[in-house]
């Protein structure tokens, strides 16, 4: 997810960076709201300060509302309600007050985010999601099938399955992960990742690669040929593997 952050506080703007990169964020930094305004590149989400050092930041939300929905989150140290009033009626999505966590900021943009896609239609019921010609993941029905055939899963192997499968190819930190399938609270050891990480590699043998980054986390790769790339042992593991 690309997000543009809009920030003159370096020391702010870097910790908050850092973050979000940590838990998979792209993010480009501005340090004025005439950056903001002048930015090409797209971006999924808005980060904006409003105390900037060109302009007031509601006047940049106020241009970016005017642009289009991209969702945006003011990030501020001014917590007086008619400054939260002010930027909610200008167009902003949602008002996070300095101090902050990095944590809070990132559930707040999932929640912007969830309330800005579009309701499907029931007219149009979505069928299930194919990750090349032997997987088959149905979110609404929470089942799985490899080959035609439903795959019995564990709870969180089926919640871990349908969050790497969002982002095929995309690594995922073990915090990003454990964030998002268990706890966002979750602060003690992540070896329960590696034993559903191992169950998937073997249920899932040969339709899918989870690929170890050491140190890091894991990355989904989808098998389009349907069989086990040169190398491949039954743990789901190839010969080059990082991990």
């Amino acid at each position: 997810m690309r997000v543009l952050l809009v920030e003159d506080d370096e020391p702010v703007a870097q910790s908050l960076r850092r973050g979000l990169l940590r838990y998979g964020f792209e993010v480009e930094w501005v340090s004025t709201g005439a950056a903001a305004l002048a930015h090409e590149s797209p971006y999924d989400v808005v980060l904006l300060d409003l105390g900037l050092p060109d302009t007031d930041g509601l006047d940049v939300c106020k241009a970016l509302r005017a642009r289009g929905d991209v969702p945006i989150i003011v990030i501020s140290a001014r917590s007086d309600e008619t400054d939260r009033v002010v930027g909610l009626e200008l167009g902003a999505d949602d008002y996070v007050s300095k101090p902050f966590g990095v944590r809070e900021v990132i559930a707040r943009i999932r929640a912007v985010m969830r309330r800005a896609q579009p309701p499907r239609s029931e007219a149009s019921p979505v069928g299930p999601d194919r990750y090349g010609p032997r997987l088959t993941v149905d979110r609404k029905a929470a089942r799985v099938h490899l080959d035609g055939e439903e795959v019995a899963l564990a709870p969180k192997e089926y919640d871990l399955l349908a969050f790497l499968t969002e982002e095929p190819g995309a690594l995922m930190s073990r915090e990003q992960i454990m964030e998002a399938v268990w706890d966002a609270n979750w602060f003690g050891p992540t070896k329960t990742l590696d034993v559903h990480v191992a169950a998937l590699r073997r249920k899932l043998a040969g339709a899918i690669t989870i690929e170890a980054v050491r140190g890091v986390g894991f990355r989904l790769i989808v098998n389009e040929a349907g069989a086990g790339s040169p190398g491949q042992n039954s743990s789901g593991q190839g010969a080059g593997s990082t991990s």
